[in-house]
């Protein structure tokens, strides 16, 4: 029994959240406060505050509205920020508190497009897409200025960086700059040079230059004074952001002595480049990052702390050193859809997350630090670690493998590459015995097994020539169809195939012979995974089902029902006696194989759970999903028995000291305790020891009106229970007269459900007014006029008895023998 009792007490019963990894950033504005230690990003409804140092989210804040934010802005003393909402309500926020300090209608007819504060931190100017510009007083809480004439949506509003001469610029979608004098409320000029959308405005730290960028390839170099264009230096690309350099030196940037006038440039071309204003050259290009998705969509600088901001249209933000453009920090602001998940490190410290993107995501769980990585030029679709930890692979659609490692300090370089697929890759699996080959799995039908050269097992750096190249040892045509899933067994002799084609093959390595076929599943099978104990193979397939198979002779062992739609992944857990299974319907489920049973379903996610991975000491799932969510699990089998446990203890405690109470005849604390229990036949037993008293209706009463008002709301439930039951009723009955009696009506009005629980007891209650209690009720609104009338149903009930008694009565009398007539006298 013990044996059987430890071998139970192995298996998992739940699973917890204990992290989740969240998208925090959907495109739109990214601002950096002035010391350069949060970050501000739109998110759908909401503007996220990240720190800086951790990449928490520290503060989400959501308008009452809950309509997309459309702009946001940070006072320069970054005391105040503004958002503006669809619902045309701008909102003050005291942001470090996460509270509303004020809330007013915009007034612009449309949505507010862009907003902007002033130097001082006082004024705020709003541009909206009705082709307004209005100024708001945010200290005098009143607007100041409604500015007419542009031509559609204003898209960009900047204040002049000397507060006393009182400027506002703005840009609309005729990419003309109106100079507007906040003192005479008119426009002074309207700046011409570009051809299409401006998208920034920036000054020199004297303000007698401006800088604007665009999307027609130009930045254009103004004299505020004279308010005409001193310079347009062609850049080549579409700008999204422009910058203008501190003018200091910066040897690494090209800004060599003397120091002029200098800016930055993010555009299309996906790389920060530096150009001299004077000679209109390219002093510096950033090395720029192969594969889709990298084009900067926004640039910011910080210039108090020294760190310049940029952003990806994949929604990576990358902060840099700005004297030398040195990666610092890099966050993952949305992965899109999450196709693949798995731990990594020798303690499962870090976490790689493959999602609709040729950027790998590497995640530290201590810290939150985030590392991208860039090799692949298409989407990569799988995952796989080696047995230390160190080594993990990936595949995509751009038909390769890649091997990449991480060291000590966290840092992931690319080791290895492999190509030879016809096709996306879009399965595959590590050794498990030793780091010494993976195989892969293509929707060219075929599997490769890659061997590890021996030189690269022996270096923990990235060659300095770059990548080793891979050369496949066997290529095999296994399916009919796309391949969607390959598993090496536990002793690297093995190799599981599973196919859209409904059939899963089992393979002798390293020559890939076949061994046998796996049939039953009616549809597409999306996972295989050997069991780590036993000779069995589990196949999950988009028939909803999961299949259990033995090696030695592939027949169908168990199928474990439960999913509504494709199962896409599984996993063995519990050393080979349970499964943890992911589908499309978002859901978790852990199964134990023994007995079929679903033990727990886990519903966290809102969209199909494509990735799924345990952990090395089992007890921990990482789960991630097209809803963008990576979701750390924790088993919580332990504590929660642990938990059970110690209210079972506490429980005997309680009933032991209940039992001495009732000896003792101390009710009062009796009731109390037994009323904290929440157990109805215990607190029946104590009233049932109060009655049985010499003294009993003085000791009822003395006990009951002495309970606290949360007690004696618990004992009119419990009231109803027991009044149902003729041999309770008494107990019942005599509690109730002790409230009705004692009880003002207004006190038992006040309690929380008192109406329902006296119309319960209404329908087995006698004669209410025989209590001499309703006779003490003042006027119509007394308990008795609002609680004591018996519900309708009661009435038909009584309708339909008066009905049948009567209709009895009928037939009794209709029944009844005329009486029988008298005998004629005798002659």
């Amino acid at each position: 029994m013990a044996e059987t009792a430890a071998g139970v007490s192995r298996f998992k019963a739940n699973y917890a959240i204990e992290r989740k990894i969240e998208p925090f950033y959907k495109g739109g504005k990214v601002q950096l406060d002035q010391a350069g230690q949060h970050l501000f990003c739109v998110c759908g409804t909401r503007v996220n505050v990240l720190e800086v140092a951790s990449g928490a989210v520290l503060r989400s804040l959501e308008q009452e509205d809950q309509e997309d934010i459309t702009a946001f802005d940070l006072s320069p003393d970054d005391e105040v920020l503004v958002t503006a909402s669809r619902a045309l309500l701008l909102a003050q926020w005291a942001w470090r508190e996460g509270s509303v300090t004020r809330l007013w209608k915009a007034v612009h007819t449309a949505p507010v497009a862009t907003m902007a504060f002033d130097p001082t931190s006082t004024l705020l100017a709003t541009g909206g897409c009705d082709g307004a510009v209005r100024i708001w007083d945010i200290v005098r809480h009143y607007g100041t200025h409604h500015l007419r004439g542009s031509a559609g949506v204003v898209r960009l509003v900047a204040f002049h960086p000397d507060p006393a001469r009182l400027l506002l610029f703005s840009s609309a979608a005729d990419a003309a700059i109106r100079v507007w004098s906040l003192q005479d409320r008119s426009c002074l000029a309207v700046l011409t040079a570009h051809y299409s959308a401006i998208t920034s405005l920036v000054f020199s730290a004297d303000g007698h230059t401006m800088l604007s960028s665009g999307r027609d390839k130009i930045c254009v170099v103004w004299d505020l004074q004279s308010h005409r264009a001193v310079k347009t230096v062609p850049v080549f690309e579409s700008v999204e952001a422009a910058v203008l350099l501190p003018e200091e030196l910066a040897p690494e940037l090209g800004v060599k002595s003397p120091p002029g006038l200098h800016f930055l440039t993010a555009g299309s071309q996906g790389s920060l480049r530096v150009w001299e204003v004077a000679s209109g050259q390219c002093v510096y290009t950033q090395p720029r990052l192969t594969g889709p998705g990298q084009e900067l969509t926004h640039c910011a600088l910080a210039r108090a702390a020294g760190l310049l901001l940029s952003v990806t249209a994949d929604h990576n933000l990358l902060l840099y050193e700005a004297h030398s453009l040195q990666l610092r920090k890099q966050f993952a602001g949305y992965s899109e859809e999450v196709l693949d998940v798995r731990f990594l490190g020798p303690e499962d410290s870090h976490v790689v997350v493959a999602s609709n993107s040729p950027c790998l995501k590497i995640f530290e769980l201590q810290t939150s630090t985030c590392q991208i990585l860039h090799g692949h030029t298409d989407i990569v679709l799988a995952l796989d670690v080696f047995r230390k930890g160190w080594l993990f692979a990936s595949c995509a659609k751009d038909q390769s493998v890649r091997i990449w490692r991480m060291n000590k300090a966290g840092e992931v370089a690319c080791v290895a590459l492999g190509s030879g697929h016809t096709h996306s890759v879009g399965t595959v699996c590590c050794s498990r015995l030793k780091e010494s080959f993976l195989v892969t799995g293509s929707q060219d039908c075929t599997v490769k097994v890659w061997p590890l050269p021996e030189g690269l097992l022996s270096r923990t750096t990235a060659p300095s020539g770059g990548p080793v190249l891979l050369q496949a040892q066997a290529t095999q045509r296994c399916h009919d169809k796309d391949i969607n899933s390959v598993a090496i067994a536990p002793n690297d002799k093995l190799l599981a195939t599973g196919s859209q084609d409904r059939t899963a093959k089992l393979w002798a390595l390293p020559q890939c012979q076949l061994l046998g076929v796996f049939s039953g599943h009616r549809r597409g099978l999306w996972s295989v995974q050997f069991s780590p104990m036993d000779q069995v193979l589990a196949t999950a397939s988009a028939d909803g089902t999961i299949k259990l198979w033995a090696l030695q002779d592939f027949s169908c062992l168990k199928t474990f029902e439960g999913h509504d739609a494709s199962v896409l992944k599984v996993a063995f857990v519990s050393r080979g006696t349970q499964l943890l299974s992911s589908g499309s319907d978002g859901l978790l489920k852990l199964w134990t194989i023994k007995n079929n049973e679903c033990v727990r379903t886990l519903d966290a996610h809102e969209d199909k759970v494509w990735g799924l991975h345990c952990s090395r000491l089992d007890d921990h799932a990482l789960t991630g999903g097209s809803d963008s969510r990576v979701i750390l699990w924790k088993d919580v089998t332990e504590e929660e028995q642990a938990e059970e446990q110690a209210k079972r203890e506490e429980q005997v405690v309680k009933q032991q000291e209940l039992d001495n109470l009732l000896h003792e005849r101390r009710y009062l604390q009796a009731l109390g305790l037994a009323i904290s229990l929440d157990r109805p036949h215990t607190v029946l037993t104590v009233i049932q020891a109060i009655r049985r008293d010499p003294e009993a209706c003085e000791k009822l009463e003395a006990t009951v009106l002495q309970l606290r008002r949360d007690q004696k709301e618990a004992l009119l439930r419990f009231c109803v229970t027991w009044n149902t039951n003729s041999r309770h009723c008494h107990e019942a009955q005599a509690v109730l007269g002790v409230f009705l009696q004692h009880e003002a009506p207004e006190e038992l009005l006040a309690y929380e459900g008192v109406r329902a629980t006296l119309e319960a007891l209404l329908p087995y209650t006698g004669a209410w007014h025989g209590l001499g209690w309703a006779e003490q009720a003042p006027g119509p609104g007394d308990l008795l006029t609002h609680l004591c009338a018996p519900p309708e149903r009661h009435f038909q009930r009584l309708s339909r008895t008066l009905q049948a008694a009567t209709f009895l009565d009928f037939l009794w009398h209709n029944m009844k023998l005329s009486p029988v007539p008298a005998a004629p006298p005798a002659l």
